[in-house]
């Protein structure tokens, strides 16, 4: 306003003295008289323009309501579903995913897969040489043939009352004596074999064919099944009431970029004395080939829903002297003019800059979500927009 009243009394100079000699013209002149009395003279035009735009800022002023009013952007109030998030860190884990170790000394004569193969259970990977056993349970197993037919045929006879009982018991003893040598013999024998116990993948071979292995030391192979990977976290005790199996869960990997929705599929019964904390486990989707064991996980547990929940975003409110949680409120609505009326509000949960109101506001009501701080109760207000 005061740039366009300077701008008004330079363009009325200017056409004053348009009429008269021009101050160059009298400066010219040298007249010292003639320059003074120019300089009264406009100085008294100055003063009477500025008289007469100080009236017109007051008419305008007058007329002009818009002037008046503070301008404030509104958003209407809703009733809406609010979800309320605990953050937590978690670590993604797999119960089958082991290092297979060789149950039998010797040298590994053959390794039948790669890494990356997938297996069955039960499927064979490695042989080891078997140091002569195969041969020792054919000799056992012709024994143990011989000592059956005895026993079989010391049975009978003393089924007829034929021959003493010490006899049929030594023919008993010795065929299940040699039975169980068998068994034995074939149980070390089998253990040459090493075979998967369980489906999955063959994620790294450590050994390599013709090398000796020996039980617990050498490390054949890493098996691992993605098919049941979790995600396991540790819970602060005082969400214990809130948090249940089936409770929704949505989860973030940065490493991998991925993210998802899944639910507890088991909440623990132990409360670590040391943290304070329980474990949950979180399933993760078997479809997802990025997710690997050991990866670092961001773990969001629902803890808390409100089906009908009045929710404003949480720079609207504003804190009085008093340290009472206000926000403004457009009421005596017209086009778009309205009167700001102060609300003391009642919050309860807060999650992603969004505050849930439990009093203070009704849904229906327009509150302002900019140009609140500059206003006070009862100012009229100028809507800009509406959210």
């Amino acid at each position: 306003m005061k740039k366009i009243s300077l701008l008004i009394i330079s363009f009325l100079i200017l056409v004053s003295c348009g009429k008269e000699d021009s101050v160059e013209k009298v400066i010219e002149k040298g007249n010292l008289s003639e320059i003074r009395a120019k300089k009264a003279e406009l100085s008294a035009q100055q003063s009477e323009l500025t008289s007469k735009i100080a009236q017109l800022d007051a008419a305008i002023e007058e007329l002009d309501t818009d002037t008046k009013f503070s301008l404030v952007s509104v958003r209407q109030v809703k009733d809406s579903l609010f979800k309320h998030y605990v953050e937590l860190p978690g670590d993604v884990e797999t119960k089958q995913n082991i290092t297979i170790y060789p149950e039998f000394s010797g040298v590994l004569l053959n390794v039948n897969v790669n890494e990356g193969d997938r297996v069955q259970k039960g499927q064979i990977l490695a042989r080891i040489d078997e140091g002569g056993l195969g041969s020792q349970l054919a000799q056992l197993e012709a024994q143990a043939a011989l000592a059956k037919t005895t026993f079989e045929r010391q049975q009978r006879l003393w089924e007829q009352n034929i021959g003493s009982e010490i006899q049929y018991l030594e023919a008993k003893t010795n065929y299940e004596a040699m039975q169980n040598s068998v068994d034995q013999l074939r149980s070390q024998l089998a253990k040459t074999v090493v075979r998967a116990p369980f489906s999955g993948v063959i994620d790294e071979i450590f050994t390599e064919q013709g090398e000796v292995v020996a039980p617990g030391q050498s490390r054949l192979f890493r098996l691992i099944n993605l098919s049941d990977m979790y995600i396991s976290a540790a819970v602060p005790e005082s969400y214990l009431g809130s948090i249940k199996k089936g409770t929704e869960v949505m989860v973030e990997i940065a490493a991998t970029g991925t993210s998802f929705e899944s639910t507890v599929r088991q909440v623990g019964n132990f409360v670590n004395p040391n943290n304070r904390t329980f474990e949950i486990q979180v399933a993760v989707p078997s479809n997802n080939e990025q997710i690997k064991p050991n990866l670092i996980a961001t773990v969001k547990l629902n803890d808390y829903t409100s089906e009908e929940a009045i929710i404003i975003p949480e720079n609207v409110i504003l804190k009085n002297s008093a340290g009472e949680n206000v926000a403004y409120v457009v009421t005596k609505q017209t086009d778009s003019t309205g009167v700001a009326e102060r609300r003391i509000l009642e919050t309860g949960r807060s999650y992603d800059n969004s505050v849930e109101i439990l009093s203070g506001l009704q849904a229906g009501e327009l509150v302002i979500t900019s140009g609140a701080r500059s206003i006070q109760e009862g100012e009229q207000v100028k809507i800009a927009k509406q959210n």
